[in-house]
């Protein structure tokens, strides 16, 4: 016997109402069909959202803007999406050595669409995708970085004619952000910048670091090539001493990352321009920011660049110069932070005396 519910049931299914309505073809959201799943993509940014996000600074308030904030721009911006999606690429590649080529073409792949709609899209920079350009220039560092280098090479990559070109690059980072700095630093990443890094109040070192800095200015006032190439010189050390106080005296809640990269960012046109030219005094100068580069060496994307750069500007001078590189040589190979922060006994001061290069100033 067909109960009452039953029978309504049948009844019900016999006339239609339950069943599905026909379609002639799927719904399509976005030009996908939601019945397909990228499951290499939904990896690679599940990567990056666990840990992949948290390698890009020390700056913990920084961590959550890069877990949350930059994915969700991602979604609407295809070509910042792609950056994410290449740098979390790259990060399994040095995860896992076994499968770095497959992880290095998935990575290049999604770089190359990135870079073709963001270079397009860069004369028509706004307030709504500002935050977007400004994120994928910061990816754009890491991935280049995070590259495999060529033995003897300055460059990121072997097929480079330009043998400097990760400083140009973060400079290039630099001038993109500037006319969008007012939007970004009130947008929804204004959390990664680092308002006055280029400032300087606290200039003490060490004393080795200030006597060697001390000896590249006296280099500096020496140098050959004109006083065009002298100045740029000198304002490449004043840089450097500079970045070299920051990274010393930094807070805990300062980016050492950013305060590293304001070095490459303030040296002038000229004095990039004779690294190209292998000028001597240059490779010096640019040998002793290894001693920068060497404190950021725990980042899986920076890691061995301080002796890569070192060995590259080894192999590029002569013997009579070599001797002008002993002290940063020696302080990456024997993995000293020179720069670590830790309180100053006085013997660790250097001796001012009239007229010289005090480090209690910015000279």
């Amino acid at each position: 016997m067909i109960s009452d519910g039953v029978r309504a049931v049948q009844e019900a299914e016999n006339q239609g109402s339950f069943r599905p309505e026909k379609k002639t073809k799927p719904v399509i959201t976005n030009g996908l069909d939601p019945g397909e799943l990228h499951m290499g993509d939904l990896e690679l940014l599940h990567q990056f959202v666990t840990q992949t996000c948290y390698t890009t600074s020390n700056k913990a308030d920084s961590h959550e803007l890069w877990r949350i904030t930059v994915p969700k721009e991602g979604i609407n911006h295809d070509f910042l999406m792609r950056g994410i999606l290449a740098v979390a690429a790259l990060h399994l590649s040095h995860l896992y050595p076994d499968r770095a080529v497959e992880y290095q073409h998935i990575a290049n792949s999604h770089q190359d669409r990135a870079l073709g709609p963001f270079q397009a899209a860069m004369t028509d920079m706004t307030e709504s995708n500002c935050h977007a350009f400004f994120a994928l220039s910061s990816l754009i560092v890491v991935y280049n970085f995070a590259l495999p280098r060529t033995p003897g090479s300055l460059a990121f990559t072997y097929d480079s004619e330009d043998s400097t070109n990760w400083l140009a690059m973060i400079r290039g980072v630099n001038s993109i952000l500037m006319p969008s700095w007012p939007w970004v630093q009130n947008g929804p990443l204004r959390g990664l910048l680092q308002p006055g890094v280029f400032d300087t109040s606290d200039t003490r070192l060490p004393k080795p670091a200030d006597l060697q800095l001390r000896q590249l200015a006296e280099l500096c006032e020496s140098a050959i090539g004109g006083d065009e190439a002298v100045e740029a010189y000198k304002a490449a050390v004043k840089a450097l001493r500079k970045c070299f106080a920051k990274i010393f005296t930094r807070s805990s809640v300062e980016c050492e990352i950013g305060t590293a990269f304001t070095w490459p960012v303030e040296v002038p046109d000229k004095f990039i321009e004779l690294l190209h030219a292998r000028s001597p005094e240059a490779l010096v100068i640019l040998a002793h920011y290894c001693v920068v580069l060497h404190h950021l060496d725990k980042y899986w994307w920076l890691e061995g660049w301080a002796v890569h750069v070192m060995d590259s500007i080894y192999s590029e001078l002569t013997e009579s110069w070599r001797e002008w590189i002993q002290w940063p040589s020696t302080m990456i190979a024997r993995d000293e932070r020179c720069l670590t922060w830790r309180p100053l006994s006085p013997n660790m001061l250097p001796t001012q005396t009239p007229g010289s290069m005090s480090t209690m100033s910015s000279g």
